[in-house]
């Protein structure tokens, strides 16, 4: 991760004066520093940034970890693009004996640590794309908004069948987005989460969680709600 000493600090910096730490939607036990219309990304020289908000399927998969903690307690998780780290910081307050993030995006990972401390939780991080890397150690993959691109959902499938040839199980959050692989998923839980966190005007969209299933065992091929 190439980040200077001083950089660094002016990056936390800016983030503690710009993203107010906030309460999430729905995970009132979480705050995050979420990006508002005054946070100046461009006067500050920083494209607005996906890990500055909440995301739905992140939204909805962190309430399903939170409102089932069995389903980390005790196991070794991994956030994979984890971004704000929302899904992460529930693993680790769920119970995870051990949670490691990973993000390509050094300043995705820079804004997760003040996440974490923020929250009183710490993640062991990875810096870079882990897709084309050999499954990692752990017991669970936690997967969300990965499924935006068709070949970005390709690479993440492959990744997945990789992790479940190793024993690895994952979870994926997703609002029933176009790419999703949804013949290798099976949906275990749907909510109404607010839109990318925030939403206009209160609005809500239908964000679902789903089991990833090993291409010899997928079933439940569900059809988006209308």
């Amino acid at each position: 991760m190439s980040r200077s000493h001083g950089e660094s600090k002016d990056f936390a910096r800016f983030v503690r004066e710009r993203l107010p730490l906030a309460p999430v939607p729905s995970l009132p036990d979480i705050r995050l520093h979420r990006a508002t219309p005054a946070s100046g990304f461009s006067r500050a020289g920083f494209e607005a940034p996906y890990w500055a908000y909440a995301w739905g399927g992140g939204l909805a998969l962190a309430r399903y970890v939170l409102e089932r903690p069995e389903t980390v307690a005790g196991r070794r998780v991994l956030d994979l693009g984890a971004g704000s780290g929302l899904v992460a910081i529930a693993a680790a307050k769920a119970g995870a004996s051990a949670v490691s993030v990973s993000d390509a995006d050094p300043w995705a990972l820079a804004a997760l640590e003040l996440n974490g401390a923020a929250n009183g939780v710490a993640f062991a991080a990875v810096f870079g794309d882990l897709l084309d890397w050999p499954p990692p150690a752990v017991d669970l993959v936690l997967v969300g908004d990965l499924f935006y691109d068709a070949a970005l959902a390709a690479r993440v499938t492959a990744f997945l069948d990789r992790c479940a040839e190793a024993g690895i199980e994952a979870l994926v959050g997703d609002p029933w987005r176009a790419p999703l692989p949804r013949e290798r998923l099976r949906r275990i839980a749907e909510y109404q989460v607010a839109d990318f966190g925030d939403g206009p005007a209160g609005g809500s969209t239908a964000s679902a969680v789903f089991a990833f299933e090993p291409s010899a065992g997928a079933v439940e091929n569900e059809a988006a709600p209308t």
